[in-house]
């Protein structure tokens, strides 16, 4: 029996996103997670499951960061091959997202100094503003 919570996906996930390819620790308990990459970059997203949210069913607060943390840091990609850390993260919680809702995100790379990066990212529901904040991150070499 696996435990692999992308194993069999039963929820709709939006035309265009694929698994994310983060299947070990931290990645098996926070998702299943998904990605689009399109020409205007990447967005990163994810079906609030009941093990995602607080006491209210919403998306945890915590669940959220961790998805920001993840969809923002993404902007400082390069390939599926790029290794990064975060700095600093600083999210502003707007609204709230209930069990069952899609939630995307993604972040736009505002200044690069000496390989540094700050992205100013968005996490969305619908036409729904979640989070809005700012990370920082750095890439670093790819560890074996």
């Amino acid at each position: 029996m696996s435990d692999d919570l992308s194993q069999n996906l039963t929820h709709q996930v939006p035309e265009g996103f694929e698994p994310l390819a983060w299947h070990r620790g931290f990645g098996r308990t926070v998702g299943p997670l998904f990605e689009k990459r399109t020409s205007e970059g990447l967005i990163r997203g994810f079906r609030v499951g009941s093990h995602h949210t607080n006491g209210m069913m919403n998306a945890h607060g915590g669940m959220v960061m961790t998805f920001a943390d993840l969809a923002w840091g993404g902007a400082v990609e390069k390939d599926d091959d790029t290794w990064w850390v975060t700095v600093r993260l600083t999210c502003d919680f707007l609204s709230g997202a209930p069990h069952g809702a899609w939630i995307e995100g993604s972040g736009t790379v505002v200044s690069n100094i000496d390989g540094v990066y700050t992205v100013d990212g968005r996490i969305w529901s619908g036409d729904k503003t979640v989070m809005t904040g700012t990370g920082i991150f750095k890439i670093i070499e790819k560890r074996v």
